[in-house]
């Protein structure tokens, strides 16, 4: 395996971020892929999304010789100072109880991926505690983000680190032979901070974006729409670019992951995104760097309402619907276990010319 030689961040400052360019994926390998698909012995594009997908990870690994064996989940980790207003059924201790339990595999996520023989690399980026938090990599950033009711969550130096955090730990990841990764997170308030981040990006009101989280009342649901309207008002958030929303009313895991994305694209490694919380960092990236969409996958379409205008501006389609609201990475992880049987078709492949039979055309 090719050891990467580490790129120097050594500024952590919007210019460095401002400098960073993304290539395209290999688009004569998606050809090639796509074409290799047509000649297994079934319908022409009777796997549906799911051949794009294939040939997505071919172009962006830049080989027909598609591996995606290794794959890990990030899961970013952060509280949020907006839940002093009350947003949330559950306090920040919530946030360290369930970081703890992730260090031990224990986690939703973690069953999950350890069925599937995939790794969760839980991340401290912002958890509101002192101390080392064993199994769990400390790139804490500060003690949590600020309440945005009061002042911004961050400094653009704080969200800037973040990003460049989440591009690191692409890098480690792919010197490790990591060959597909996932975003997950972790942090009460952050579909608080996901939907006042994506109003401002996507320029519409906050009630069209703003769900219940993990199980709202009607009462408090009117609170947190109420609270990020007013912010994205006072902040002028509708005339800020990405980097200045999310410092103002984002989380330092939403940074991270937003991070994540770009890493993806700069290393080439694929990313699948899990739900409307990384779909929320991944627009950020895409404003930030643009190109960095083409190297994401999309899993899950959650139940917070944000999902469907996020994915139509990332130009991705989550192809489960369950209604889930878990996160952690969870919607990434079944994700994972549905292109290894995707891609187990085109692997293994038996073609038409192996069972003598004339092949399908593809129609004009």
């Amino acid at each position: 395996m090719e050891c990467l030689e580490m790129p120097i961040f050594n500024r952590y400052c919007r210019e460095e971020l401002d400098n960073l360019c993304i290539k395209a994926p290999d688009e004569e390998i998606y050809k090639k892929v796509s074409e290799n698909l047509d000649l297994i012995a079934k319908p022409i594009d009777s796997l549906g999304i799911f051949e794009s997908f294939i040939a997505q990870i071919g172009a962006i690994q830049g080989t027909e010789m598609i591996d995606i064996s290794k794959k890990a989940v990030i899961i970013m980790c952060a509280d949020n100072g907006i839940v002093e207003e009350g947003i949330s059924q559950s306090g920040k201790d919530v946030t360290l109880a369930v970081v703890k339990k992730m260090a031990q595999k224990q986690s939703s996520v973690g069953k999950m991926a350890e069925l599937i023989g995939a790794d969760t690399i839980p991340v401290d980026i912002g958890v509101d505690y002192h101390g080392e938090i064993p199994g769990v990599l400390n790139r804490k950033i500060s003690l949590g983000t600020k309440n945005f009711r009061n002042t911004p969550a961050m400094t653009e130096k704080e969200a800037v680190k973040a990003i460049f955090t989440g591009i690191e730990m692409v890098f480690d990841c792919k010197n490790k032979g990591y060959n597909l990764l996932a975003t997950g997170e972790m942090g009460i308030g952050n579909t608080t901070t996901s939907s006042a981040v994506a109003s401002a990006l996507l320029d519409c009101p906050a009630q069209e974006v703003t769900g219940r989280g993990a199980g709202l009342s009607d009462e408090k649901l009117k609170v947190k729409k109420k609270i990020i309207a007013e912010a994205i008002e006072s902040y002028k958030l509708k005339e800020a670019d990405a980097l200045q929303i999310l410092e103002t009313v984002g989380g330092l895991d939403i940074a991270g992951l937003a991070g994540v994305c770009i890493g993806g694209a700069l290393f080439h490694v694929p990313i699948v995104l899990d739900g409307v919380i990384s779909m929320v960092a991944a627009l950020v990236a895409e404003r930030i760097v643009p190109g960095t969409k083409d190297y994401l996958i999309p899993s899950h379409k959650g139940k917070e309402p944000a999902v469907n205008l996020l994915g139509k501006e990332l130009g991705v389609v989550p192809v489960i619907d369950g209604r889930m609201a878990l996160g952690e990475g969870t919607g990434a992880v079944m994700m994972f276990s549905l292109l290894d049987m995707a891609l187990s078709i085109y692997q293994d492949r038996i073609t038409f010319s192996d069972i003598k039979i004339e092949p399908y055309k593809r129609m004009t």
